[in-house]
């Protein structure tokens, strides 16, 4: 992380805001739950996470049709434009990782994160 705490808060983000970012970009939305489960955050904190990203307006709530207890979580507009800005900066940071232990290992690192993850 250390390589990408400078882009997060060059752009007033913290590390967890980000990845529900990310996980909600190219989605109409997802489920609180789901969304906990694929950013990898616990309901309080990702609750906490989703007050403060709503304050600034990043993202919003709706009511699944035909269910009012269920919400989806979405990007706003300011939510897309800062992936937008982002995403090629972080990605620019994955290449200089890959760089510096080259494709194989990096790919090696990956499987062994999935292994912990799951």
């Amino acid at each position: 992380m250390g390589h990408f705490r400078p882009l997060l808060r060059d752009h007033d983000i913290t590390e967890q805001q980000w990845r529900v970012i990310r996980a909600l970009y190219g989605h109409d939305g997802l489920e609180v739950t789901a969304l906990a489960e694929k950013t990898l955050l616990l309901m309080p904190s990702l609750t906490r996470i989703l007050k403060i990203l709503e304050e600034q307006k990043l993202v919003y709530r709706s009511t699944v049709k035909g269910d009012n207890r269920r919400k989806l979580i979405r990007l706003g507009e300011r939510g897309k434009d800062l992936y937008k800005k982002m995403a090629p900066l972080s990605e620019a940071k994955y290449k200089t990782i890959e760089a510096k232990i080259g494709k194989k290992q990096l790919a090696e690192l990956y499987k062994v994160l999935e292994i912990i993850v799951d």
